[in-house]
């Protein structure tokens, strides 16, 4: 018989190992390389709370007021095909952004800036103006790594409570479902949570983090084109889902 813990994180994992408008948030933010700590942090520890709640038997009152989850249900199904429509808007008319290029143009290059020297300059002039040129090519190449809109910490941290509490399959799976099975281990329950917790935390912070290890195929614009566009039709199809009738 698996330990309360082992079989905390096995469930842990086995229900937030999908697809879903959450993963696909943090996924994305880890691409782009931005607030991945914040948004890591906030997918855990909302994680922890929702299922601290199901473990001391929150879900049992919740299911006393069914009302809730119903509007619960339409909230979340309006804000994902919101999201989604971002996303498609994205996807038609694409910022240019990448994880990584090079420069281009004009000045592109140490090289073609020695070459452009006329020959009647001395080489301390040669040498200045390379290293300005180098110097400028380094910025190129940095500007051209950060995707070219930056947003602020406080919208991504809303966006991503509102991905997390907004969504019914949350209170069904970590509240009801989760903290029913963490229950039947008895005095043992808080340690299936501390499994599921750890599972929380695991996951997140490894989509977060290792989403960067993605970026060799996001380099271009198109890409990020193709990733927006998926983005779009998971999200809508999610938000449709929500108040289609089961």
């Amino acid at each position: 018989m698996l330990s309360p813990v082992l079989a905390g994180l096995g469930l842990g994992f086995s229900l937030i190992i999908a697809i879903g408008a959450q993963n696909l948030f943090v996924l994305r933010q880890g691409l782009r390389r931005e607030h991945v700590l914040a948004v890591a942090a906030v997918c855990a520890i909302s994680d922890a709370v929702l299922i601290a709640l199901g473990v001391s038997g929150v879900g049992l009152v919740l299911q006393a007021v069914p009302w809730l989850v119903v509007v619960v249900r339409w909230a979340g199904a309006l804000f994902l095909v919101a999201y989604g429509l971002l996303a498609a808007r994205r996807a038609w008319r694409p910022s240019g952004q990448t994880l990584g290029g090079e420069a281009t143009g004009p000045g592109s290059s140490a090289h073609d800036a020695h070459e452009s020297v006329p020959p009647g300059r001395t080489h301390a002039g040669e040498a200045l103006e390379a290293g300005a040129s180098a110097s400028a090519v380094r910025s190129d190449v940095r500007t051209a790594a950060t995707p070219a809109a930056h947003a602020r910490l406080l919208p991504v941290l809303l966006t991503c409570l509102a991905l997390t509490w907004l969504n019914p399959h949350v209170y069904l799976d970590t509240v009801f479902l989760l903290g029913t099975v963490a229950n039947t281990h008895g005095d043992s329950r808080w340690l299936f949570a501390a499994g599921a917790m750890t599972a929380s935390v695991v996951w997140f912070f490894g989509l977060a983090f290792g989403a960067r290890l993605l970026g060799r195929w996001l380099s271009t614009p198109r890409a990020w084109r193709i990733l927006d566009a998926v983005i779009a039709v998971v999200m809508i199809a999610l938000g449709v889902s929500l108040v289609l009738p089961h």
